[in-house]
């Protein structure tokens, strides 16, 4: 499991058996692995070690097959992924007009880096090349919010307002 994973497995009874079933689907199936790793990511959002382990017993392949393929792919995330994934563009765009710096301040804040969860798993903090909106550069998103023109110092109060908008939970 990732050390940057701050966040304990925490898959349900559902999960499992709603898994079990998409492995039962797939097992025997010439190139099975595959849509059994997209549907365990639908199901779990994410694929730790432990789902892993899963697919690998439940398909009777190696869990060296399972992990090489959910980490050769770029559509695969072994670590999870917050309530409000916060994405800072690092395109060209945005890098000349200071992205670098809002993804600073971003980590800062939230205390974890670029492709972390917080511990309480309400953020987590992603880089792109492009979101397209290279006119509002530097562009930041938190799901499906766009906020431009950034500067460093926007970056805490915008958190701020995710933070507080359930009360402080």
């Amino acid at each position: 499991m990732s050390e940057q994973n701050k966040v304990p497995f925490r898959g349900t009874e559902a999960q499992e058996k709603q898994l079990q079933e998409v492995i039962a689907k797939h097992r025997g199936q010439p190139g099975g692995l595959m849509p059994t790793l997209q549907e365990a990511q639908g199901i779990y959002g994410y694929l730790p070690i432990e789902v892993q382990k899963m697919i690998a017993d439940g398909l009777g392949v190696s869990l060296s097959e399972v992990f090489g393929v959910a980490t050769f792919y770029s559509q695969f995330s072994l670590t999870p992924k917050g309530e409000h994934v916060c994405s800072v563009c690092l395109g060209t765009a945005c890098y000349v007009k200071g992205s670098d710096k809002v993804l600073e301040a971003l980590e800062e804040k939230l205390g974890i880096k670029a492709g972390e969860v917080t511990e309480d798993g309400k953020f987590s903090i992603e880089s792109c090349r492009c979101v397209g909106a290279c006119g509002l550069a530097p562009v930041m998103t938190i799901g499906e919010e766009v906020y431009g023109k950034l500067t460093p110092d926007q970056v805490g109060k915008i958190i701020d307002s995710y933070m507080n908008e359930k009360g402080g939970e």
